[in-house]
């Protein structure tokens, strides 16, 4: 008897870590929870923490080069403001593509922020590193492909890459090709397969069956798509049956928002989910919602943990993984289960 219960324990194991092993982490710009989003030292706190995936946003320098940065915009997570006050365009807004690298880089990066009415700069989450304490920096995306990969080299682990083309028709209209520079970059560091440890992401459909239909027969390359999506209308026949079986010619996953997935009721402490983890699935593709932050003011309201929440997400609807600011809380719960 003792002999039965140990080998029923050991396949329990063994089934609990196959379904754990399935369930991915992907590390929301960097550790952003506890280190400025998109900078190299939340890019290495986060490879340490042991997500499959590290996340990069990135747009283009008037001079042509791909740095990670969260928006086509420089004035909500650096010192800009102080450092070129008179570069900004008639809305008031800074470009990454009307700076060069050379003068990007001389600009410090903060906690993202908004200005209050004092003129004062004020932290989206408080909680988080101090705004203007030490010295952070934008860096190019070969560079953290360079650390990541050298990190998988020097640690034997094998953590791959998480690329949104950010404004990929913004950049068109102004005469650069993201997109197509992104893709050169996957390809010169190796990623140019379904194989490989990498995926390619973008909110705007148009680009994804560019990059499909265009970009990777141009380049010989074919790896795995991503189609972004939040609530806006934009979306709406996408998430349809229909629409999820149409995207899977051109798409590997989805990654839809969170409230996409699970709707508050009018209590808001009550919910229901929606179909469409599993209108996805039953369309062969994969779904990586965003963003789980550990903040209570940041999660529903309908939760009462953050484990809470990702049980919810990993166990009860199925997804095959997340978005995190905080990926070691992620991959804890993932191996506690």
């Amino acid at each position: 008897m003792r002999l039965i219960t140990l080998i029923l324990s050991l396949v329990v194991i063994t089934m609990t870590t196959a379904i754990a092993a399935e369930k991915i982490v992907v590390a929301h710009r960097g550790a952003s929870g506890y280190l400025p989003e998109h900078t190299m030292p939340a890019k290495a706190m986060a490879y340490a923490m042991g997500p499959d995936y590290i996340e990069q946003d990135v747009v283009m320098t008037k001079d042509d080069r791909l740095v990670v940065l969260h928006d086509h915009f420089l004035d909500q997570v650096t010192d800009v403001q102080e450092k070129f006050p008179n570069r900004k365009r008639a809305d008031g807004r800074y470009y990454v593509i009307d700076f060069t690298l050379a003068e990007i880089l001389t600009l410090n990066v903060l906690e993202r922020f908004h200005i209050d009415e004092t003129g004062k700069k004020v932290a989206y989450f408080p909680g988080r590193f101090p705004l203007g304490k030490s010295i952070f920096k934008v860096h190019t995306l070969e560079d953290e492909i360079e650390m990541i990969q050298g990190l998988n080299k020097s640690t034997g682990q094998n953590i791959g890459i998480y690329t949104e083309s950010k404004s990929a028709a913004f950049h068109l209209s102004e005469g650069k090709d993201l997109s197509k520079a992104i893709l050169q970059a996957f390809k010169k560091y190796g990623y140019d397969s379904k194989n490989s440890n990498a995926y390619y992401q973008t909110f705007e459909y148009d680009d994804l069956k560019r990059v499909h239909d265009e970009l990777l027969p141009e380049l010989d390359m074919d790896i795995k798509l991503v189609q972004l999506m939040g609530e806006e209308e934009e979306y709406n026949d996408l998430i349809t049956r229909d629409g999820l079986k149409a995207l899977s010619k051109y798409a590997d996953g989805i990654g839809p928002s969170i409230s996409m997935i699970t709707k508050a009721d009018k209590s808001a402490e009550g919910y229901h989910i929606t179909d469409l983890v599993k209108d996805a699935h039953d369309a062969g593709l994969v779904v990586h919602p965003y963003t789980f932050r550990a903040e209570r003011f940041a999660m529903p309201k309908f939760v009462g943990s953050f484990d809470e929440l990702l049980d919810l997400f990993y166990n009860k609807i199925g997804v095959d993984g997340l978005f995190s600011d905080f990926p070691d809380r992620a991959v804890r719960f993932l191996h506690k289960k």
